[in-house]
């Protein structure tokens, strides 16, 4: 439950703020929101993370994209049945995933390109090269979770869960 519920509220945000940005705004421009640190850019992204095919034709791009989103949601919907309901982080984390999967892969199914806006930077140099937004976030964000809670000693999810799984009749 708390996967399907964290998934919803990521893609809701991460839509109302891409169709804000994407009304308010005209494409190229930058507000500053704080000076010399967080600016909201609007530009399209035709590919994924870094740019990754944005360049190949969207005849290509968006069938590769879907396939790709679909093996996540695999993913993700197997892993979940390993890792018990009481291990709420974990859950959290893979919530915030496919929420943020799910906010880019609407993009790119009905825009053709996902909208960026989040630019961070220290005057003039760009900590992260990359203009990304919620949904990229969610994602990053939802991995290093995982990771975190694996090798504190907190999670062991794969371990725990699996262990689980084969004491069940």
């Amino acid at each position: 439950m708390i996967i399907r519920l964290v998934s919803l509220c990521v893609v809701l945000t991460d839509q109302v703020s891409k169709h804000l940005i994407s009304r308010y705004c005209r494409l190229g421009d930058s507000i500053a929101v704080i000076r010399n640190f967080l600016d909201i850019t609007f530009v399209q992204n035709p590919g994924a993370a870094f740019g990754f095919m944005a360049g190949t034709k969207a005849a290509v791009r968006i069938p590769f994209f879907t396939a790709i989103t679909l093996g996540a949601a695999l993913i993700v919907y197997a892993y979940q049945r390993f890792i018990p309901s009481e291990k709420k982080p974990e859950r959290f984390a893979l919530g915030l995933i496919w929420g943020g999967a799910m906010g880019n892969f609407i993009d790119r199914i009905f825009r053709r390109n996902v909208v960026d806006f989040i630019d961070v930077r220290f005057y003039q140099h760009h900590w992260f090269p990359y203009i990304f937004n919620i949904a990229d976030s969610c994602i990053t964000v939802g991995l290093i979770l995982l990771i975190a809670l694996r090798y504190s000693g907190k999670g062991g999810v794969l371990k725990t869960g699996m262990k689980a799984a084969v004491r069940r009749p």
